[in-house]
């Protein structure tokens, strides 16, 4: 912003422009001064505190004073009366950021028009603003003061009103004049207009559901695509509008669900697959089966579902096996197994060692059922081969040496159904072999039957296919109905009960091009047949009612009815909700020349223009308007909370009640609930969601702490972790988290020194000083420092033993950081010397003491001896014995 300073050297212009404005307020005001609608006002001879100057100006005009621009600054200077105590102005310190109280807005710092060394809270508590009119120095200039001082009151009339914008824009005041500023994506002199986007169409196999909050495929208007089963979407799944008159995405793609590619069928084995859409996609089938002699494993049909995957896996053709053969004793057996040992097509044969004869085949084959075809054989003594009647026949054997033995005769005959094949006798030989084979019971055959076209055969066969008692039924495939009866039976004159039947086509009823129309039909099995389709369409100037292509389905009928064609109309409008409709027409209502007219109750807006015409192209010349309520700011959820609001015309439209909550560990800084009011605005403003809060944690004594605050030091989520110096021992949880209640999972752990175990029980007492009685006791001595604490970590004892013993240990042991000492306590041990001297010592002491003892007796009895002889007067100490003669006890030796 320039300074007044500068200001005052502009173009000559702008001098002559202030002195026509001091001009206009003279000629029209009095005490007060204005500029067109937006006007001035100020309190004459009445000096008021801040907020008594803010009440002042709100009970008459709009507002104290926000100024916005340079030339509203000087106009000021020069319309208003000099005030010694100067004017306030609208502008206030609130949470430390100074304020414009009548729009709520900061003050910016381009707006700024501070006196030089200003704002300087002298003397603090200086929280409202005055303007120093017509004061010389720094004239026009702000200055920050205490707000319980007296001034003039400066107000202001606003020129913008509610009606003067739509909703989509906000009021900008100059001086004389306003101007609509248009909130992103609208458009228009009052912003009235939404920026409209291309039209979005459903996209094949799927579907768009688009909301228009602000008219059709205009700003704000969102568009969700859905996809039919089956198909999944291409690109994104939801378009916005946005302001530039873009979608925010192209258009999405249904495109079908593709499965996994499938190799080639099961080796042995087929496969056939129908693929309706496209190759190994959503609804394609592929059906397995096996040669002859192979079982399938897994299922015979598999399908590509909605998901695209699979129903099941490939399935796969392993070979039949029979159970294992071992050769018969005293004989041999050779296999042949192409398909494996024991498998399907396995061939062994028999053989018998010299002077036995094989009773069996002698040849055995694996067949697809999983049996051989016989027992295995038997090497027996030469005889005949054991004949037994055969299935469905009888037998008569006589024989002289035994059944079945040479000379035997057997005759054979069938049972009704059944034909001999052979001759009826034969006879054993003296080879041991038959003159003939024995004949078999054939069931008697009919005729091969087939499936008939479009049809299917399904048998059950007692003796063998199209044989005595073989049952058939038959059925037709979709589209196709039975001429016959169904069922048939092979009798025992091998002839069949019935004559095949066959598959006929379903037809629909014959079809007619509707009136001034045309029809193309293409019949594949006839015509009006099952899967015959016709296409139809009209002459120029009618249009099709109905399906332009009808097919012949299954059941005889048409998918739908013949179409007709109907003259060229327009779409039926309706009247836009909360608006009102009026039509005319010369053809008829919504045909080619009506003309419709639209209008909106009160309090909705028209979007769009507000009359349409029919044209000759069957399509209205304009889009039928909406009637839009107003609308207020768009609310999204504070961050770590959720928004949820119940929307009357539309989501933050008018009438909308919006609830704020917070997610757990999270409290709300503000009022719950908002509504949007009929003049486009919130009832309150949107809350803040603040993460809770736990107490500070410290470290421990001879510890350390490592948190990690993903939501702010000491907060919900915070997690620390304890850990202790060495020698130290953590109590209590090695690791807090703080929970949403505000409070941690537990007190802070404290670190404990380590302790090893007492060794004072284990201590002997001191050696004993010279005059004590008791004998000294080897030790161990223990001398012990404690650093830290007694036995704790880093103490340190020393050991001793008494004289004649040595440690057998370690003499120093330490306390560890685990609590454990670094050795076991060590023992005194005796010196084995010193055992001997002390016994030799000991042996001289006896030996002195009884020597002595023995001269004390000798000198006791001899004193005794000379006392009674003194008394008699026969004995002196004088005796020439004792002057002669030492005692004997003290010589040397």
């Amino acid at each position: 912003m320039l300074p007044w300073s500068n200001y005052l050297r502009q173009s000559l212009y702008n001098r002559l422009l202030v002195i026509l404005l001091m001009t206009i307020y003279q000629d029209l005001t009095g005490e007060t001064g204005g500029v067109q609608a937006w006007t001035y006002n100020y309190s004459v001879n009445q000096n008021l505190d801040w907020d008594s100057a803010r009440q002042w100006c709100r009970q008459d005009y709009t507002d104290m004073v926000a100024i916005q621009n340079q030339e509203e600054i000087v106009y000021l200077n020069t319309m208003l009366p000099k005030n010694s105590q100067y004017y306030w102005i609208g502008l206030r310190k609130v949470n430390e950021m100074w304020t414009w109280t009548g729009t709520n807005k900061t003050l910016t710092k381009e707006a700024e028009n501070w006196a030089i060394g200003e704002p300087n809270n002298i003397g603090d508590g200086q929280d409202c603003v005055e303007i120093y009119i017509k004061r010389g120095k720094d004239e026009a200039k702000w200055n920050d003061e205490r707000c319980t001082k007296k001034k003039g009151a400066l107000c202001y009339t606003a020129s913008c009103s509610e009606h003067c914008c739509s909703a989509h824009a906000e009021c900008l005041e100059n001086i004389g004049n306003y101007t609509c500023q248009c909130d992103p994506g609208f458009k228009g002199p009052r912003c009235q207009e939404a920026v409209e986007c291309d039209t979005v169409s459903d996209p094949e196999q799927g579907s768009v559901n688009c909301d228009h909050p602000h008219g059709l495929f205009a700003f704000n208007s969102s568009c969700q695509f859905h996809c039919a089963r089956g198909y999944e979407l291409q690109g994104a799944s939801q378009l916005l509008c946005q302001a530039t008159g873009f979608w925010d995405h192209p258009a999405a793609q249904c495109q079908v669900k593709q499965c996994p590619a499938l190799d080639s069928g099961p080796h042995r084995g087929t496969m056939n697959c129908s693929n309706p859409i496209a190759l190994h996609s959503y609804n394609s089938t592929c059906e397995f089966s096996c040669d002859l002699g192979f079982d399938l494993i897994g299922p015979d049909r598999i399908q590509c579902d909605h998901t695209g995957q699979w129903t099941g896996n490939v399935s796969t053709c392993t070979v039949v096996r029979c159970g294992p053969l071992s050769p018969p004793a005293m004989g041999n057996m050779s296999c042949v197994d192409p398909l494996g040992a024991s498998s399907f097509t396995s061939s062994c044969g028999f053989s018998c060692e010299e002077g036995y004869l094989l009773r069996g085949d002698t040849n055995l084959t694996c067949l697809s059922t999983g049996q051989w075809t016989n027992h295995t054989p038997a090497c027996e003594p030469l005889q005949c081969d054991t004949l037994t009647s055969h299935l469905h026949g009888s037998m008569n054997c006589s024989g002289l040496h035994g059944q079945f033995h040479y000379g035997s005769q057997c005759r054979f005959s069938c049972e009704e159904g059944f034909l001999l094949n052979g001759l009826a006798d034969t006879e054993c030989t003296s080879l041991g072999t038959w003159s003939r084979r024995a004949p078999l019971c054939l069931a008697q055959q009919c005729d091969i039957l087939t499936s008939p076209p479009h049809g299917s055969l399904n048998c059950s066969d007692l003796h063998g296919q199209f044989h005595y008692g073989s049952q058939c039924l038959f059925s037709c495939e979709e589209g196709f109905l039975l001429n016959g009866l169904a069922e048939t039976e092979c009798t025992s004159l091998g002839t069949w009960s019935r004559r095949a039947p066959l598959c006929l086509v379903v037809r629909c009823g014959p079809l007619s091009p509707p009136a001034m129309g045309n029809m193309s039909c293409v019949d594949p099995l006839g015509a009006s047949s099952f899967t015959s389709s016709c296409g139809f369409s009209c002459e120029e100037g009618y249009l099709l009612r109905g399906d332009t292509n009808l097919t012949c389905l299954s059941t005889g009928h048409w998918t739908n009815h013949t179409p007709a064609c109907e003259p060229l109309q327009c779409d039926t409008l309706t009247s836009p909700p909360h608006g009102s409709m009026n039509c005319s027409g010369l053809h008829g209502q919504f045909h080619y020349g009506s003309q419709c007219l639209f209008s909106c109750e009160e309090g909705f807006l028209l979007n769009g223009l507000a009359d349409t015409e029919c044209t000759s192209l069957g399509t209205w010349s304009r889009r039928a308007p909406l009637c839009l309520a107003l609308q207020c700011d768009i609310l999204t959820s504070p961050p770590h909370g959720s928004l949820n609001c119940s929307d009357l015309h539309g989501q933050f439209h008018y009438g909308s009640q919006c609830l704020f909550s917070c997610e757990e560990g999270f409290l709300l800084n503000g009022l719950a609930e908002t509504e949007c009011t009929s003049l486009g605005t919130w009832s309150r403003r949107a809350p803040l969601c603040l993460v809770v809060r736990c107490g500070t944690l410290s470290t421990p004594a001879m510890g350390n702490m490592s948190c990690v605050d993903p939501l702010g030091a000491s907060s919900f989520t915070s997690s620390c972790g304890f850990s202790c110096e060495e020698g130290y021992l953590l109590r209590g949880d090695t690791n807090l988290t703080c929970l949403s209640t505000g409070q941690w999972t537990n007190h802070t752990p404290a670190c404990e020194l380590v302790q090893c175990e007492n060794l004072l029980p284990r201590q002997p007492s001191p050696p004993p000083t010279p005059s004590s009685t008791p004998p000294p006791t080897q030790g161990p001595f223990m001398n012990c420092s404690h650093y830290l604490g007694e036995f704790s970590f880093s103490s340190l004892c020393l050991f001793t033993c008494s004289k004649g013993y040595y440690l057998n240990g370690t003499e120093e042991l330490s306390c560890t950081s685990e609590g454990q000492w670094s050795d076991l306590v060590p023992s005194c041990q005796r010196n084995i010397n010193s055992v001997q001297e002390s016994s030799r010592m000991l042996v001289y002491a006896v030996v002195g003491a009884a020597s002595a003892a023995g001269l004390l007796l000798l000198l006791g009895l001899g004193m005794l001896a000379a006392k009674k002889l003194s008394k008699k007067g026969d004995f002196h100490f004088d005796n020439s014995l004792w002057e002669e003669r030492e005692n004997p006890a003290f010589e040397n030796s």
